[in-house]
């Protein structure tokens, strides 16, 4: 009798165990693409190259990082919308195109509520304003009243139109009384090559793009975007002390899927992820770039994704933030 209760809980605990672990040798076929709706050398860029090397340790196959950039993230996101739902091919999700770009593209080339499916949200980062090594302003206050100085000669890049770092911009102009004018590039790294080579003056850009530069002397830090300072850059003052505190702004990065794609297999992809960012080394790459790992349930970067739609719509609203039309 003891026996035969035991194989039954046995029997009743495999369904459970295989709902807990989805199966994911199906992933061994051939390579998942992750397609990076912006160019190399980004915040986006780098957090997904992180994870995919780690990943295809434990993988028969790698997982590849496919650059595909323009429209402010929208062509690469639609090719990832528009791919099979077989679980090989994933979008990358940033706060620019999964929820800025509703909000400022008049007609959108896919809707992300109802085309794609979120399966994993990686890390989020602050924003810091920078300026050039021999910028006059060596400090933040320094740096405004510089560029009233400077009145609209005075210029700032941003990764693109509607864009965080462009809003961002566009707000200290509003609440500060500046008029210096928005120079849009397509991703982080141009934005970032035109402060060094003094074509822009000023630079609202994710840490991570950021950091090498920082560190290496070409660039100085400001103020950074976040509720508090970022640990990666500990004597940079947040815009809230500052005098800006409704300021805060902490760009995020995640993957979805294709609408279809299987649910079982957003969990196994999900699983896969998860295992990835909470490897110690994975967590120690991430943080040295100034991004914060997050992870959790397709759940959890679902309900994130809702807000943040919310918030930015609401911030284009209010701040008159003229729509693309194109």
């Amino acid at each position: 009798m003891r026996r035969f209760v035991t194989a039954l809980l046995f029997a009743i605990a495999l369904p459970a165990q295989a709902q807990a672990q989805p199966r994911t040798d199906w992933l061994q076929e051939r390579p998942v693409r992750i397609i990076l709706p912006f160019p190399p050398g980004g915040a986006t860029d780098l957090i997904a190259r992180v994870l995919a090397e780690r990943i295809g340790r434990d993988s028969r196959q790698p997982w590849l990082v496919e650059n595909r950039s323009g429209a402010n993230g929208n062509i690469g996101m639609l090719a990832a919308a528009q791919s099979a739902p077989d679980g090989y091919t994933l979008g990358g999700c940033t706060v620019g195109n999964c929820a800025i770009n509703a909000a400022i593209y008049a007609r959108m080339p896919f809707d992300i509520a109802s085309d794609l499916v979120p399966v994993f949200w990686s890390g989020s980062v602050m924003n810091a304003l920078v300026v050039r090594d021999n910028h006059p302003a060596r400090d933040f206050r320094g740096f405004v009243e510089w560029a009233r100085g400077q009145g609209n000669r005075a210029n700032f890049s941003s990764s693109g139109f509607g864009a965080s770092n462009h809003l961002l911009g566009e707000f200290l102009n509003g609440r500060l009384g500046l008029t210096m004018q928005h120079v849009p590039f397509r991703g982080g790294a141009p934005g970032m090559q035109a402060v060094l080579s003094g074509d822009t003056q000023m630079f609202f850009e994710n840490v991570p793009t950021l950091i090498g530069a920082i560190r290496g002397g070409q660039l100085r830090a400001l103020a950074v975007s976040g509720r508090e300072r970022d640990p990666t850059l500990p004597e940079v003052p947040t815009l809230g002390e500052a005098g800006m505190a409704d300021a805060v702004v902490e760009p995020w990065f995640g993957y979805m899927a294709p609408r279809g794609t299987p649910a079982h297999i957003v969990l196994a992809l999900n699983m896969i992820l998860n295992r990835a960012n909470a490897d110690p080394e994975v967590q120690a790459r991430l943080r040295a770039l100034g991004a914060r790992p997050e992870g959790g349930p397709p759940e959890r970067f679902a309900a994130h994704v809702r807000a943040e739609l919310a918030r930015w719509a609401e911030v284009v609203r209010v701040n008159n933030i003229e729509r693309i039309t194109e």
